[in-house]
């Protein structure tokens, strides 16, 4: 259920939605009532981050001892309501039968079908009911994200309205990160690359006698701006590395994350000066060094390396993998948690468009003012293409999407690889866990496919997971909204599961 939240003061998106900062905060205006259903329906969310924004109540409704739903028309459609939200998709005429023609015309069964996607595993926390014809739950899904949802019938008991909220996380966000195995340490370290000094954390075995171990190099997503546990500015507490090296420990697995360049402790070093100076080449030699100062440590097996890239970072894992990042040591298995499927410009210039057909559709901007915007973002992915730079006289905040904290070098030079053909250039069966996401308001399992067709080829053991209710930040989400990255939200057991498995079958 793709649950839009209420506009308010105080929360919005944050303008460090993955790709588009720019454009992240023009959808946090809605009105209360039924349209933000119609809306939140026509929002299937970009890869720029194009999100309802909102806040939630700050205390949970009051609930009666056990929570039940009451005998009342509202009660009895409130209870069919959150049973079914459980099972979607719900049949077409279930819903009809439900819900009133007037709701019907603004969220007709598919529409409401596609809002249910990612729900599951639902909890009743509370019941609320003061009158016949309106009732108000708190639902819990996968015992983490909870939603405050209002319902209203009609004078007939059919729905009229239906109003969800989502409400404040009750952990806090270092409660959520999975603890390291016992013995093992998160030590911090630095390597060169390139006359960097790079800072990271190694986490392995505390004691010598644990003997070797199989080790995986973890890169991080988008751009220069986020470190090595997968937090940027803005959003400090996303934590995505720093749980997955704790669950990596569990398994026996060591590893190693890095602050790239211009992030964290590293910075930008010697480029402070002038950070466009930093290419695609730049980051390669990271990767090329943190694998060979990775696989130099004496409790690591380097017969048995991994490379694991989030998002952005997964580029960069099938560029080593491969060898096109240069000389490393072999990678023997490669993970890519929604990673970045196709040309980076194509994706950026693609989502610009659909999110502002959108915004155009919601009456956010005026169809003429999407079409100049589109047309200076056509124009911007081809100035990068063939200048690297950026075209003169460009609106403001389109070239926000690429100025944010990353070298227009190194977005231009990236933009020259298609991830599905470097990924076809992997050694011979070599295993991959590969993922994606119907939740996932970055990168969907529909752009996922194309990489995936690269590898199926001889080159790779694909290991395709499509994982259920878990957001960009593999959190258990079903927002699509940038501002739950940063919340303390459940990490997906799913994709946990998937690789324990992997890992345990292929290192």
């Amino acid at each position: 259920m793709r649950l839009p939240k209420l506009a308010c003061p105080g929360r919005r998106a944050e303008a460090t939605a993955i790709f588009d900062p720019a454009l992240a905060t023009t959808t946090d205006r809605l009105r209360p009532g039924t349209a933000r259903w119609r809306r939140s329906a026509l929002v299937a969310v970009a890869v720029m981050g194009l999100l309802l924004a909102g806040c939630g109540s700050s205390h949970p409704s009051s609930a009666p001892p056990g929570p039940a739903f009451p005998s009342t028309p509202a009660g009895v459609q409130a209870q069919w309501f959150f049973q079914a939200a459980g099972r979607p998709p719900i049949p077409a005429a279930a819903i009809r039968a439900h819900l009133d023609a007037a709701l019907l015309r603004i969220l007709p069964p598919t529409a409401l079908n596609v809002l249910l996607t990612g729900a599951g595993q639902l909890g009743l926390v509370s019941v609320t009911s003061t009158q016949p014809k309106s009732v108000s739950f708190v639902m819990s899904i996968r015992g983490g994200q909870r939603f405050r949802v209002d319902v209203t019938v009609d004078a007939d008991g059919l729905i009229s309205n239906i109003t969800p909220q989502e409400l404040p996380p009750t952990a806090s966000p270092a409660s959520v990160i999975p603890a390291l195995a016992s013995g093992w340490v998160a030590q911090p370290v630095t390597f060169e690359a390139g006359g960097v000094t790079i800072h990271g954390t190694y986490t392995h075995p505390g004691s010598a006698a644990a003997g070797t171990v199989p080790a995986a190099l973890l890169i991080a997503a988008y751009g220069s701006s986020t470190d090595r546990n997968d937090n940027a500015p803005g959003q400090p507490d996303r934590n995505t590395l720093e749980a997955v090296a704790s669950w990596l420990s569990a398994d026996g697995v060591a590893s190693l994350r890095y602050d790239k360049l211009g992030s964290g402790q590293t910075g930008w070093g010697p480029y402070a000066a002038d950070p466009e100076r930093a290419g695609l080449g730049t980051y390669e030699h990271e990767t090329a060094a943190a694998l060979d100062f990775l696989a130099g440590q004496q409790q690591v097996d380097r017969a048995r390396l991994a490379v694991l890239g989030h998002s952005e970072g997964g580029i960069y894992a099938l560029l080593l993998a491969s060898g096109l990042a240069g000389p490393a040591p072999k990678v023997h298995a490669v993970v890519l948690l929604e990673p970045v499927p196709m040309r980076f410009l194509d994706l950026i210039e693609q989502s610009a468009t659909a999110s502002l057909t959108r915004q155009a559709m919601q009456g956010y901007i005026t169809a003429a003012q999407a079409k100049s915007t589109e047309q200076a973002f056509t124009r911007m992915v081809a100035s990068l293409r063939r200048t690297g730079a950026l075209p003169p006289g460009l609106q403001p905040g389109v070239g926000l999407a690429y100025t944010f904290q990353r070298p227009l070098r190194e977005a231009a030079q990236i933009d020259r690889y298609d991830p599905a053909a470097v990924a076809a250039k992997l050694p011979a069966h070599t295993p991959v866990l590969l993922t994606c996401s119907n939740a996932d308001g970055a990168i969907g399992c529909a752009l996922v496919d194309h990489l995936a067709a690269g590898l199926t080829q001889d080159s790779a053991r694909l290991d395709f997971v499509h994982l259920d209710g878990v957001d960009h930040f593999l959190k258990q989400d079903i927002t699509q909204n940038t501002a739950d990255y940063n919340e303390s939200l459940p990490f997906s057991a799913q994709l946990r599961a998937a690789l324990k498995t992997f890992l345990a079958s292929n290192l």
